[in-house]
Order: C-alpha cells, then structure tokens, then sequence
C-alpha cells in the first residue's frame, strides 16, 4: 500500500484492528457463512474494542473523533483477510452519522449509546421489491395518524436486516409531494408489525446478514421521526457521498489484496519447470495489475483529502465508486485466471474474493447511476 493520507496514529490504529480481526473474526468467518449471519456478541466485542462510531461526541459514549481515516482503515483491514461478514461499515459509515446528524437531543441519549458499544446494531431500508437505486419512486408509506405514523409497506436487500435494532426506513409521507414527500422513520426492534422475512441467499458476503423486511401498520411514534419531514430525499443525497466513498476504499483495498494474493501464488506455483511468474505474460499481467492498483490508491487518497476537508462532492464520489468497484471487478477475475483450477476453489482466497467482490458496482448505486451523475455535470 503506497497511501500518502495515514499518519502514526492511524497506522497505530490498524495494527489494533488488525489484532483484533485476527483473533475474533479470521477464526470463526468459515463457521458464520455457513450460518449466514454473525454473532450479536462480535458487535460487543467490537464495541469493547473503540472500533464503531468513532465520530460519534463524547457526551453520547463516543471518542468524538471526526477523522474518517479510521472508518477507512477498519474497512481495509476487514477486506484484506476477507471478513465480509460483519456490517460495522453500513453501521459506522452509513447509518450512524444519519442520527449524528439529523437526531434531536433525546434520540442521540436513546440511541447513540448503544450503537458505540455495539449493543445496538443499525440499519437502513431504502431497497423496496419494485424500486433500487430509483428512490423516488418508493411505495412505503407512513401515514400521519396524530402523535404517531402508521407505516406500511416492504423493504429487500437490507444489510443488517436480522440483527438489526434500529432500522431507518424510508417511507413516503405526502403521496402528492414527489421526492419532497419522503421522510425518515427510525423503526425499532420489537414495534407491533415489524417483521423480518428471509435472511436472503447471495452469491457471496454470505456471513451478512441481508433480509427482507415488512412493515404492517407498525405505529412509529412522532419521536422517531428523524429530521423534518419531507426532508429524507435531501438528507440521503447529502449521506451518499461519503457512503459511495468507503465502498470505493473497501475496492481499493480489495485491489491490493488480489496484487499481493497474484503475486505470491506467481513466486511459488511451478510450470513447465519453472514458477509462473517467469513467463513473460505473467510478469506483464502482474505489471498491469500492480499499476491499477496503485492508480486507484492515488484517485483514493485525492477524494479523503477533500472528504477530510469537506469538499468531497456527489461527482467525486460517483467517480470513484464506480471506477475501483469496476477495477476490483476486473482485477480479481483476473486473479482467478492466474490461479487456474485452484482460482475455483473455495479453500483459496482468491475464491472467496471474487465471490464477494460482485455486490460492489451494484450497491450503493449501480456503476450506470454512478455514470449518469457524473453525465449529468459535463453539461451534455
């Protein structure tokens, strides 16, 4: 890794995540894609640890630490050994900064607690059966019933979905109003009509749990309401960048991983008499491959400087999304390749990266939805 946007302290920090991944993830990651899903007490442990919310303020039970180098590096070190199972990203990235945010005094003392310690896992339902990366055109309503909203409606693809005890849900509120009809609901563990469907078969990340969720005239009180009214379509663009910009670093990671898997398997596996990476199409591939990664690490480290001094804009982050997630793509197909049959095997990380490497140019926003935002600025 040549990162030019890590300090002492960070790179201090990486060796605690490193510990740690190594000691309560690595061990168990076999056991948990087999059960589909991760142990709520991993989350405690994570929590025990200093490795979720770290932005979030002292006052809440959180370090109070505004510097997303340290978001990056929990989801570098997690993608380097493989460990796609636990969703501290969509936790600590995503969700969380939406009750930072947008949270009245007495939802951050409900809730913020809860999600530093691990005790309370979060998660966020934006995907409906019928509309993906199109939001406005979500079904979900909630309707104003007085002191209280009556919420209706089906989510799918939810990252999270089983274990989570806060769910922001999108919902719409003024069927009249388009995208300024949407609002922000924080549905909790336990609300009357509140069910979680299948805990979905994917073709990898088979350790998160992703989950389909229903919501049956669920009375959600006024005070989890968060933010304005009306709002929620503005308040989830102004979340996207950064969203779009830990699953480019969460690429971009992945990357290196595949150069450094390619490059030890060329120095060791033999053919013809010799290691592979003595043949010259090996050595140009890897050539290739290296360069990329290094290029994606540079566009990387140029989009965190302008996120640490808030100046990442939604192109910026659309651009790197979609670049390293395709890069990622392209590069450990590649991988598979070099390793021939072995590439296929399970037992080989390769295998297991190329597996969970597909989601990345789909969630978050597609590569095409990423496309159409940068068009859309050219002026064309």
């Amino acid at each position: 890794m040549t990162s030019t946007v890590f300090e002492a302290e960070h790179e201090d920090f990486r060796q605690t995540v490193r510990s740690f991944l190594e000691k309560e993830v690595v061990p168990h990651h076999a056991e948990w894609d087999a059960a589909g899903i991760v142990p709520r007490e991993l989350w405690t442990k994570a929590g025990d640890a200093g490795l979720l919310c770290f932005d979030v303020p002292e006052e809440y039970g959180g370090p109070g630490i505004d510097d997303f180098r340290f978001n990056v590096i929990v989801s570098e070190e997690a993608t380097r050994v493989g460990a796609s199972g636990p969703g501290f990203s969509v936790h600590t990235d995503i969700i969380v900064p939406y009750l930072i945010s947008l949270g009245t005094e007495e939802q951050k003392q409900r809730w913020l607690p809860g999600c530093v310690s691990g005790e309370t896992i979060t998660a966020i339902a934006m995907t409906e059966p019928g509309a993906g990366s199109d939001l406005q055109g979500i079904r979900t309503s909630a309707v104003d019933a007085g002191d209280h909203y009556v919420l209706n409606g089906s989510k799918t693809f939810i990252s999270n979905g089983i274990n989570a005890d806060l769910v922001i849900v999108v919902a719409r509120t003024d069927p009249e109003a388009g995208h300024q009809g949407i609002s922000l609901l924080v549905v909790e563990r336990g609300m009357e009509g509140f069910e979680r469907g299948r805990n979905l078969d994917k073709i990898g990340m088979h350790a998160q749990d992703t989950a389909e969720l229903s919501f049956t005239d669920v009375r959600v009180p006024k005070e989890n309401l968060l933010g304005e009214a009306g709002q929620g379509f503005i308040y989830l663009m102004m979340n996207l960048p950064q969203e779009r910009l830990i699953i480019g670093a969460q690429a971009v990671a992945a990357t290196e991983h595949v150069v450094e898997l390619c490059l030890q398997y060329a120095r060791e596996r033999e053919a013809f008499g010799r290691p592979i990476g003595k043949f010259q199409h090996t050595r140009f591939l890897l050539a290739e491959m290296a360069t990329e990664a290094r290029v994606a690490r540079a566009f990387l480290d140029d989009c965190m400087r302008k996120h640490l001094a808030k100046e990442l804009t939604a192109v910026d982050a659309a651009m790197i999304k979609w670049w390293a997630t395709e890069l990622q793509n392209k590069l450990v197909n590649q991988g598979v390749q070099l390793h021939g049959g072995y590439g296929y095997m399970m037992e080989f990380p390769i295998a297991r990266a190329f597996i969970d490497s597909r989601i990345s140019t789909i969630y978050g926003g597609t590569t095409e939805i990423q496309k159409e935002i940068i068009g859309r600025s050219l002026g064309i």
